[in-house]
């Protein structure tokens, strides 16, 4: 811990020994520091006897005390003892005789005043730290002693309020920045079938194969959204795809049917509107082979991927496909990997009506895709900073707008409030362009105790009008000087 260093000049304390007698003019106390240095306090001083007027009789005992300043608990160090030139003598003429004068045993120091040449003695003592002292004063108590029956108690002289003055911790301030309210929020769930047709055909039979399953699921999903009274249903979007056997353009016209009539399916079932809907066929699936391929363990998925990318034909590549393995290859894509790409891709898209704090703060335990940014700030500010559900809030807005600087910027802060600094500049690291991002970059690395990097960021950010910024560079500026 740094030294604490007070200079005190006290050109003081008249002690009072009788009603006739002013015994001591002064007593200073100079260059008087105080500290906790592991598990003791220390007290040092120069106590000077210049101007002292103690009658040759006399005995001064200075005893500094510490008090606590909430409790009656005190400890007395060491007393420092000042002896007219008579007692002086006395003791000392008791010391050869084996007949001692009487003293505080545990005196720090004993000196004979001397009015011709004052004295500075040095007085260093230390005691050990009670939690007590970590609030509590220092004083020095003073008694007179001269002829047996006038003892005269002098009174206490305070140094300090406060020994143990812990240096002032810095302050830093984290920014958040309030994203804006979306005018509309606009939402949109995807979502795949998989039905099954007649070969060449597009009706879509509830009673065929699998079907019943794949419909009940997507009346589930339809009709989820239906009855949620706080969205209204805009558009749908439907995508049909093939698998790649056969003829391209075939495929192509065979997907565009079937997905019109998914979507006949959608507006009659569920009374959508069918000019709401948007119907595309998009043919052969090779992307999603591709994809597939990939992460398989298929000993020719080199070979299979080589023909995607080099054979520009669509309707060339399955004659290059069922070369490879003597046939078994291709079997294996016509039994495993084409069905799944047989599908129908919808994609529901809605408005959401804003809510209340109170109602966000239900939400988004249930369904937080439904908030916007702002609204999920407004919950966040409803908890404590460095709660668990303060950070939940803006982990939540990462999850969903995983991309969106604001909701990176803002769920860094809630990281450092709770102390995970590394995870916060990982987060901002991703956005370490944005100049929004180095005040809080600057308080992350400040505590981690890279105070070089801390200034670079705050220096940056000062240098573009960021007040937060000023505030911490001048925080780190007091840090730096101690």
């Amino acid at each position: 811990m740094k030294k604490i260093q007070f200079i005190v000049a006290l050109s003081l304390l008249t002690f009072m020994a009788s009603a006739q007698t002013s015994y001591i003019q002064s007593v200073a106390f100079n260059n008087l520091t105080h500290q906790k240095s592991g598990n003791e306090v220390l007290v040092d001083a120069q106590i000077i006897t210049e101007g002292f007027d103690i009658r040759k009789n006399d005995m001064l005992v200075l005893t500094p005390v510490l008090y606590s300043n909430t409790s009656d608990d005190h400890i007395e160090l060491a007393p420092v003892v000042v002896l007219g030139k008579t007692r002086g003598k006395v003791i000392e003429r008791g010391k050869r005789l084996n007949n001692p004068t009487p003293l505080p045993s545990n005196a720090a120091t004993v000196v004979v005043y001397d009015k011709k040449s004052p004295q500075a003695i040095r007085y260093s003592q230390r005691v050990p730290f009670l939690p007590w002292m970590s609030n509590a004063r220092l004083s020095v108590k003073g008694v007179v002693n001269g002829c047996a029956d006038c003892s005269q108690g002098v009174g206490d002289l305070l140094l300090s309020e406060r020994v143990i003055k812990e240096p002032s911790q810095p302050i830093y301030k984290l920014t958040y920045i309030v994203p804006d309210a979306e005018p509309v929020k606009a939402r949109s769930d995807r979502h795949s079938a998989s039905f099954n047709y007649r070969v060449g055909r597009h009706e879509l039979l509830r009673d065929f194969q699998n079907n019943a399953a794949e419909l009940n699921r997507v009346d589930r999903v339809i009709n989820e959204v239906k009855s949620n009274k706080d969205l209204e249903i805009t558009e749908f979007t439907v995508t049909g795809y093939a698998s790649p056997e056969g003829n391209f353009e075939s495929n192509r016209a065979l997907s565009d049917r079937r997905a019109n009539s998914f979507a006949d399916y959608l507006s009659s079932t569920h009374g959508v509107a069918r000019d709401r809907f948007r119907v595309s066929g998009l043919g052969e699936d090779w992307n999603g082979l591709k994809e597939a391929v990939e992460k398989s363990s298929l000993a020719d998925k080199n070979e299979i991927i080589r023909v995607i990318n080099n054979v520009s034909n669509p309707d060339a590549r399955d004659a290059e496909l069922k070369k490879l393995s003597g046939g078994q290859t291709y079997r294996s894509l016509l039994d495993i990997y084409y069905p799944p790409l047989r599908r129908t891709d919808y994609t529901i898209a809605y408005t959401v009506r804003a809510f209340s704090v109170e109602e966000a703060k239900g939400v988004i335990k249930t369904n937080p895709k439904l908030l916007s940014l702002n609204e999920m700030f407004l919950v966040a500010q409803t908890y404590a900073p460095a709660s668990s559900e303060f950070k939940e809030v803006f982990d939540i807005a990462t999850r969903l707008y995983p991309d969106e600087p604001i909701a990176i910027l803002n769920s860094a802060a809630a990281d450092i409030e709770g102390g995970n600094n590394r995870a916060a500049i990982d987060r901002l690291n991703r956005i370490e362009s944005d100049p929004r991002a180095w005040n809080n970059l600057g308080v992350a690395y400040v505590r981690l105790g890279d105070t070089a990097k801390a200034k670079e960021y705050f220096q940056r950010a000062a240098l573009r009008g960021d007040e937060d910024a000023k505030h911490n560079l001048e925080e780190l500026g007091k840090t730096m000087e101690n």
